[in-house]
């Protein structure tokens, strides 16, 4: 019978992990440590969902701030993909 073997590390998906914490407004926020994927919510309840679901449903990748968490959306994007994105052959493409 054939072994089935766990996949290397090189082909596992990082989950991303999400902080979840207030702002200095008194709203909740959930932020990736990247800071590409986050948003501001009206209960911990409603942040909470939306880190799972953007995580993969993995409560262990989501990690509650005990201080004031900002959202921070900040982030610049590479500016290669940036400009190979925004040339006219690709604007074309997708119009």
């Amino acid at each position: 019978m054939g072994r089935s073997e766990p996949p290397s590390s090189r082909t596992r998906t990082k989950s991303p992990v999400f902080f979840i914490g207030k702002n200095s407004r008194g709203s909740w926020v959930v932020q990736d440590r990247e800071h590409l994927h986050g948003g501001l919510f009206i209960s911990r309840t409603e942040a909470l969902k939306f880190a799972l679901l953007e995580n993969g449903h993995r409560p262990q990748a989501v990690v509650m701030v005990p201080g004031i968490l900002e959202l921070d959306m900040s982030r610049t994007l590479d500016p290669v993909a940036v400009e190979a994105t925004s040339t006219p052959s690709a604007l074309r493409r997708a119009a």
